[in-house]
């Protein structure tokens, strides 16, 4: 049995891995503790906090005493840490917050995992550190995907603040021996997912009669990754991973961002005409209207410093640990739309 620590736990990737770990393993107790910023939402949690192996608390990674109270009074044995600033173009406008919550609070947490676990009486424990591919810079149409030894070259003030914590996560490994993993996953999407990132904001777009905004000519290309193929990663890292190793955790499903927009534009448009229904919920909606959401499609000037394209090897982890995503982009854009479809509002 495990006591779980995980921050961010109401964010996107968060509450999908809450969700995931207490449904795999019930008998472990969970701690979520989130500043609920904006991308946090407590209510997203709303089904776990009637269990009883789970608790909710509302604070910041920044708070070492809190941090430590609660590896403390818990007995947490594992941390997991989602919590992050984690939108490029926030970060291209106000870099401050990203430098606060993504390097000084994982030096936070760090700090408290060492005084914690090794200080006093050396304890067993795991410190997981969940990162992103941005990390490793941008690759050429020809170029091979990252891997695990790829150099660092962060183009944007989030990279670099993620790419930092990566190493602030490693230093403590090797200088003081804390028990870390660290994963870089390609773009994560799913339910819950707060609608600035392309997929939920294409999809709320698209029912509320929005424009659909494309950055420059929309060739960006991305490798795409169903959230709780993501968690089932971490999973298999938290249970068999080895200390002080990074795995990539990828979903070798390469596509332009453009063609996301067709397709999920063209997927959107076949659920109005399955369900009349939605026309009546979603008004403002083009498919209610016999109209194509491909109409909404704008191009827009390219952000900043924007990388061409990601991808990811997961070699490593597929031959170390037996991981296979689950999900093909055609069924885990399906369970996204469902789940958007489902919500009372958007």
């Amino acid at each position: 049995m495990k006591n779980l620590l995980v921050t961010g736990g109401a964010g996107f990737i968060g509450t999908n891995f809450v969700y995931y770990w207490l449904n795999k393993y019930p008998e472990d107790r969970l701690v979520v503790l989130d500043a609920l910023t904006y991308a946090g939402n407590k209510e997203n949690l709303s089904e776990a906090q009637k269990n009883p192996r789970f608790k909710f608390v509302h604070g910041n990674i920044l708070d070492q005493p809190l941090v430590e109270s609660l590896l403390v009074f818990h007995k947490i044995d594992t941390l997991v840490h989602f919590a992050a600033e984690s939108h490029v173009d926030r970060s291209i406008l106000g870099p401050d917050e990203f430098i606060n919550t993504n390097i000084v609070g994982t030096h936070s947490l760090l700090k408290a995992a060492k005084k914690t676990w090794l200080d006093k009486t050396p304890q067993n424990h795991r410190f997981h550190h969940i990162s992103t591919d941005e990390v490793y810079g941008s690759l050429k149409p020809d170029d091979s995907p990252f891997t695990e030894t790829t150099p660092y070259t962060p183009n944007s003030p989030y990279a670099a603040s993620k790419a930092a914590s990566d190493h602030l996560v490693r230093a403590y490994h090797k200088t003081y021996g804390l028990q870390v993993t660290i994963s870089n996953c390609s773009n994560n999407y799913g339910p819950y997912q707060f609608p600035e990132k392309l997929i939920p904001l294409m999809i709320t777009n698209i029912l509320t009669g929005k424009q659909i905004p494309v950055y420059g000519d929309g060739r960006q290309i991305r490798d795409w990754l169903y959230v709780d193929d993501h968690n089932l990663g971490v999973d298999l890292i938290l249970g068999n991973g080895t200390p002080g190793e990074t795995y990539n955790i990828g979903g070798n499903n390469e596509w332009a961002n453009l063609d996301i927009v067709n397709l999920v534009c063209e997927a959107m448009h076949n659920e109005f005409l399955k369900d009349t229904e939605l026309a009546k919920r979603y008004p403002h909606c083009p498919s209610s209207h016999g109209n194509h959401p491909q109409t909404l499609v704008t191009h827009v000037t390219d952000r900043k410093g924007h990388d061409r394209r990601y991808a990811i090897d997961p070699e490593k982890i597929t031959s170390t640990l037996g991981y296979s995503p689950e999900e093909s982009f055609k069924t885990g854009i399906q369970k996204t739309i469902n789940w958007f479809l489902q919500q009372k509002s958007v």
